[in-house]
Order: C-alpha cells, then structure tokens, then sequence
C-alpha cells in the first residue's frame, strides 16, 4: 500500500479499508478555504506576513495614483499579470473570482447618469464627464484591488493569513475576532443546512410571505445555538487555561531574501505612481 492511504483498525475481524489523507490544507489542524489553490511556487512558499505588507503596499499605490494616469493602470495590472503568472494560479481562476465585484461596477455604471457637472455624449447619450472620471476611478483601482486580494488568498491558506496578521502586530483581540469567525462559521453554516433539511422532510417550501413566521423561528433557533455553542466554547477555553491570548504555536520568520522578493511588485508599483503624477 502506498504512503497516500493510512489502515483503520476494524473490530469484525474483516480486512481493514484504506483511508484517504485529508487534502493539503484540508486537515485538522487546517482551514481551508474556497479561494485557495494548493500549488508549489515562490508565492506560495513567501511567509504570510510578507505577502500581506506587499499586497497592501501595491494597493496603498495604485489608490494613491492620480485618475488622470489611464496607462499606470495598465503597468499595474501587468504586474499583477505577472505576479499570477510567478504563482502558476490560472488567469480562469483569478478571472472568475474577480465576479465579486460585480456590484461595485454596476454603481460605477450608475456614476455618468447621476453625477453633476460637464456633459458630454457617448454612444448617443448624454452623460456628465466627472462621473466618467468617477466610474473609470472605481472601475480600475477596485478590480486591481480586488485582484491582488483574491491572488493572496489563492496563495494562502487562512490559518496562514491570521499568524501573518498576528506577526505583523494587529491587535491581538481583531486576530482572535477574524479566527472564530473562520472557524465557526463553517459551523453554522452546517447549522443552516441541517436545519433547512429538516424543514423539506416535512414538507416546507417558502413559496411566499405566509412562509416568513416559519423562516423567522428558525432564525431565532439558529441565533439561540449560535450563542449557546459560543459559550460553550468560551468556557472550555476558560478551563484550558485561557486568559485573553491566543498561544503562539508556529513561530512565523521571513529571511532578506524573502522580505526582497515579496517587496518586488509593491516598489514597481510605487514606481509607477510617482511617474504617474510627475509625467
């Protein structure tokens, strides 16, 4: 057998079955997450704390760059080509998640039409031009935001993310907050569902308003459990020995080497900032 099954012990005297390892960042001690694509490449192997400062640089310039500048943003987001390119995550990939985004654009689209000022005709209508610039503003610096956020979180795991938090110095009780967040929310999720199913194998479909008392209870049950398994948890915590602060368990370091190669896409972009607003 192969290092890829691990032996169950049976107690009938049958022969044992193979049991598949948990996939990469799948595990128990793990939390994966569906914007995450296991892979081996340079971005992937970048300490968590160095890839959150470099994604926050390169978006601190792209928001600081003037609107006026059309061709930054076209440097930016061949970096940010480039960057997905170093860390072998598919352009499909990132593409579709960038979906996310789709209610921002319509409020761009909104922008010409309900924006005062100069007016100007495009495609036969007439619309303002400091809602144009508007648009545009929202439209290029969103979507490369919204690229390098969900690049970072194709390259990270979350429990990675919240040590690279935690060793960039954030508030220790935010750090806390966003972990039990993670990690119970798959719990009530799961809540939700088991409920849901409960309510089909009894013949309830919410077809209209008459349907809402029953939504409603139901909602109040899941918040009742919620906060019943928060306490819980909160006082086996307690009883653990917990006193406010979570224990450092993995020690997360980053070398020179590291932290150069992670600042490589944040100084580009800074790079073209300025010529943004000098040329």
């Amino acid at each position: 057998m192969g290092a890829s099954a691990r032996w169950k012990p049976t107690t009938d005297g049958g022969s044992a079955r193979p049991r598949p390892r948990p996939a990469p960042g799948q595990g128990a001690a793990g939390h994966a997450h569906k914007l995450y694509r296991h892979g081996h490449s340079p971005v992937h192997d970048l300490p968590p704390h160095c890839k959150l400062a470099a994604v926050f640089s390169f978006v601190l310039a792209v928001v600081t760059t003037p609107r006026e500048a059309v061709w930054a943003f076209g440097l930016y987001a061949l970096l940010i080509a480039g960057a997905t390119a170093v860390a072998r995550v598919p352009a499909g990939f990132l593409l579709k998640r960038l979906l996310i985004e789709v209610p921002f654009v319509a409020f761009a689209l909104l922008m010409p039409f309900v924006v005062p000022g100069e007016q100007t005709h495009v495609l036969g209508l007439s619309v303002s031009v400091p809602g144009l610039w508007g648009a545009w503003n929202v439209l290029a610096k969103g979507t490369l935001g919204v690229a390098a956020s969900v690049l970072l979180a194709s390259t990270t795991e979350l429990r990675s993310l919240l040590l690279g938090l935690q060793r960039l110095r954030l508030p220790p009780l935010l750090v806390q907050i966003a972990s039990f967040m993670i990690r119970y929310g798959d719990v009530i999720t799961d809540e939700m569902r088991r409920m849901s199913i409960a309510r089909r194998s009894r013949g309830f479909e919410a077809r209209g308003i008459r349907q809402w008392g029953v939504l409603a209870k139901s909602a109040g049950a899941l918040f009742i459990r919620s906060y019943e398994r928060g306490e819980r948890v909160h006082l086996a915590m307690v009883s653990r020995g917990y006193t406010g602060s979570m224990p450092v368990i993995d020690e997360v370091t980053a070398s020179r080497a590291q932290w150069a190669y992670a600042a490589a896409l944040p100084v580009l972009a800074l790079a073209v900032c300025l010529l943004g607003w000098t040329l």
